[in-house]
């Protein structure tokens, strides 16, 4: 299936692509305001859905870990939202999970990392997801 650039949000940092049936977000989270950076080598999925209040709020964290600085910076990481009620398959295997967040690995397979509580402050999201990436 081809994907083609649907259309571009107020943010120059999110660009939208669909392609049919599946609803993939790609986000560069180099501070959430750089280019997407297809040559990353290292990409992150966020499976989520629209109104689930656990995955806007692990977003907003997000945005906030991926714009620090310092040793576990994360700006040449890549992430890519799914929509799961665009895709049987992602809804199926993720409707009582969400959000759920894995890294993709050279192979382009993708694992699943450990859930992230809520309750987690920006810097140690930023650590935590840097480690998992290192490994």
């Amino acid at each position: 299936m081809a994907m083609t650039a649907a259309s571009v949000a107020a943010p120059s940092s999110i660009v939208f692509f669909t392609r049919q049936r599946a609803k993939c977000f790609f986000i560069p989270l180099a501070s959430f305001s750089g280019q997407y950076n297809p040559l990353a080598t290292k990409k992150l999925v966020l499976y989520t859905k629209p109104g689930c209040c656990l995955c806007d709020g692990l977003k907003e964290k997000l945005q906030a870990a991926f714009s620090l600085a310092g040793p576990d910076s994360l700006h040449d990481v890549n992430l890519q939202m799914r929509d799961i009620t665009s895709n049987p398959d992602w809804e199926k295997s993720y409707q009582y999970e969400i959000p759920v967040l894995a890294r993709v690995l050279s192979d382009g397979t993708e694992e699943t990392l450990p859930r992230l509580s809520p309750r987690l402050g920006v810097e140690l999201i930023q650590k935590k997801l840097a480690a998992a990436l290192r490994e």
